[in-house]
Formats: structure tokens, C-alpha cells, sequence
């Protein structure tokens, strides 16, 4: 297979080695594969490749383990891991930790665990120093525009003004570890950093389970590099273009660092003929306009996946000071309108700039 694509999500498979027809492509183009040679494979740094349907897309994992027991028993561990996560923060689920915080905190304080509230708090100094760019407020505004269930609608401006929406109206209590909110009807949405939460926390049980070289995945828009493959620099990762996927606009190497990737085509609705993508500005409470992709590397998948959110909301010259205070973090834009992108890098050093997208290509 091709360099892991860092926006395309693969169908649910069954464990299975890496073999002809799952090749990963590793750095300096080496094809890495293994046949089986029985109930386990005589290599002891075989490459296995499992993938199940979690968070409403797909959660992959890669890694180097000795035989097919010792890697299904792991990938098991990682996908209860993830389902754990999930169904602490999906406000899909009505038993959730966040639905529960959602159903009362306009009522009265809400105690939460110290996992969540330890997200929370750090979700909320991210909204503090964004100016409310990555705002976790915006679960009923992501309802008015129809992207919770899918469906597309145009709320009226009358709407938009009357939701109620904003980070400040988040009362949070460290020394009783509550949260409250001064509005009532608001709702937290952990869409902006749920996956990358999940890949960290994978990460760290894998390690402590002795992965050494292993690939994290969650929707093909968050990846997750532990080690690296044998005898090489790093996993490679494609960025694709926004315009068209099978096109590659940049290749990355990931070693203990994280890659996440926010676009408008991720997930979009078209009303009256035009297309407007899911990530909103809270300011505006409107899709964010001629902004196509942004990918961002650091050191947790947490951080890139909140920061690519809040990035895509500032865009390059308002978000330059939000990624200069974050520790060795990059980013890659891809600017609009789609008849004439342009890419904008601020502190990208992962690879050479890559050649311009296609205008129009693929949409």
C-alpha cells in the first residue's frame, strides 16, 4: 500500500499480517511486508496492520510485534482502550460522562472524574489563548448547522445570535473539580480533541505494555508515531491534497510525535448550491470560509488535534502567535478560495514545501 494516508480512513479489516496487497511504505521507499509462514511468523519484527470501527470512524494500528497472538492481544488492549475513551466523552452516548455534565451543569455544579476534568481544564486554556478559536462550547451551534446528526440546515442569523455558546459561560471549580455553566441550553462538544486524546492515551498503555514501534490512526486525520520501523528515520505519512486524494501535496516522517489534519471536505453539507464545511468559528458561529486543510505536528496527539482546529479558525496570520507559544509544534495551510489555493507554512520544517495543490481538481 501506498505511504499512510493522513486523511483517508481505511474500511474495518480483520487482524492480519502485513503481506502483497497491505505493504506500508517506510522512509527512503522501502516496501516492508512478511508472508505468513504458519500459526506465527518467524520474524520477530513482522509488521501487523488491524483496524475496527471506533469514535464514528475507524481507529488502525501498525506495529512490529513476534507473532500474531502477541499482536492481537495488544491491538485488543488498544481498542478497549479507545472504547473506554469513547464512551467517557461521546456525546453520542447518553451515559457519557460529557452527557452527563451536558444534562445538569446548567443546573447545579457537576463533579466529574479527574480524567475529564483534566481535559477539560486544559481544552479551556486552549479556548483562553485562541480568544475562543477552539471553543468545546459549540455543541448545540454544530446542531443548528445539522452536523451531529449529518442531516444540513441554514439556521437563521436570529438563531445563530440566540444559541447559547462561548467558552466564558464555563464556570470550572479546581478545588471541587465541578463544572457549571452560566447558559442554560449549552453543551460541550469534544469533536476538536477527542481522537488525538484517545491516540495519546493508546500510546502510553501501549508503551507500558512494551510497544517500542508502533502507528496510531483515528479517521485517517490523526496518527500517532511510536519509535520508528526498523532501520528507519521514522513512519511516512501523506498528506494529500485537498482537491484531489490521490494526489500527494506532502510526505512527513513521525517519530514520538503526532500528525493531525482539518479540512472542509472532512465533512461538509451543501445548502442552496453551496458547500460549507464543519468546523465552524465560534466568533461567527459560521463555517470558516476559503480555508481548505491545515496539518499540524507536535509532541501529543491532543495538542495537534486541538491545534489544528484552532489553527483552521485563525487562519496563518492570527494563529501565527497561538503556534509560536506552542512547544515544537508546526503547521502546514492550504489556503482558498479553491480556484486559487496557496500553501502557507508557519515553522514547517518536516519536509520540503510541497508543490501547490490542484485547483479544483477532485471537487
Amino acid at each position: 500500500m501506498p505511504a499512510l494516508d493522513a486523511m483517508t480512513p481505511r474500511p474495518p479489516a480483520r487482524h492480519r499480517p502485513a503481506r502483497p496487497g497491505l505493504w506500508v511504505l517506510l522512509a527512503g521507499g522501502l516496501l516492508l511486508g512478511t508472508a505468513p509462514t504458519g500459526p506465527a511468523l518467524a520474524r520477530p519484527d513482522s509488521l501487523f496492520h488491524q483496524s475496527r470501527p471506533a469514535m464514528g470512524t475507524t481507529f488502525e494500528v501498525y506495529l512490529f510485534a513476534p507473532d500474531r497472538a502477541a499482536a492481537g492481544t495488544l491491538f485488543e488492549a488498544a481498542a478497549a482502550e479507545v472504547e473506554r475513551i469513547e464512551a467517557t466523552l461521546s456525546t453520542y452516548r447518553p451515559t457519557s460522562e460529557l452527557s452527563r455534565i451536558n444534562a445538569r451543569a446548567a443546573r447545579e455544579p457537576v463533579t466529574t472524574d479527574p480524567e475529564v476534568w483534566s481535559l477539560l481544564e486544559r481544552a479551556f486554556d486552549l479556548s483562553r489563548r485562541s480568544d475562543g478559536a477552539f471553543d468545546l462550547s459549540v455543541g448545540r451551534l454544530m446542531k443548528a448547522w445539522g452536523f451531529f446528526r449529518g442531516e444540513g440546515r441554514f439556521p437563521s442569523n436570529a438563531e445563530l445570535a440566540a444559541l447559547p455558546v462561548g467558552w466564558q459561560h464555563v464556570r470550572l471549580d479546581p478545588s471541587a473539580r465541578t463544572v457549571a455553566f452560566d447558559r442554560p441550553g449549552l453543551e460541550l462538544d469534544p469533536g476538536g480533541i477527542g481522537k488525538g486524546y484517545a491516540l495519546d492515551r493508546v500510546a502510553a498503555l501501549l508503551r507500558s505494555l512494551g510497544v517500542q514501534r508502533a502507528l496510531l490512526g483515528l479517521g485517517g486525520s490523526s496518527f500517532y508515531a511510536i519509535g520508528t520501523p526498523p532501520d528507519e528515520p521514522g513512519w511516512k505519512v501523506r498528506i494529500p491534497d485537498p482537491f484531489d486524494r490521490e494526489r500527494t501535496l506532502s510526505t512527513v516522517l513521525l517519530r514520538d510525535a503526532s500528525l493531525s489534519t482539518s479540512g472542509s471536505y472532512e465533512k461538509f453539507v451543501v445548502l442552496g448550491g453551496v458547500r460549507y464545511g464543519h468546523i465552524i468559528d465560534p466568533r461567527t458561529r459560521r463555517p470558516v470560509p476559503d480555508r481548505l486543510q491545515v496539518t499540524v505536528i507536535a509532541p501529543r496527539a491532543e495538542t495537534s488535534d486541538a491545534l489544528s482546529t484552532a489553527l483552521f479558525v485563525l487562519g496563518p496570520a492570527e494563529g501565527a502567535a497561538l503556534l509560536d507559544a506552542t512547544a515544537d509544534a508546526q503547521a502546514l495551510f492550504v489556503e482558498g478560495p479553491p480556484a486559487a489555493p496557496r500553501i502557507v507554512p508557519l515553522r514547517w520544517n518536516a519536509t520540503p514545501l510541497p508543490a501547490s495543490p490542484r485547483p479544483g481538481a477532485g471537487s
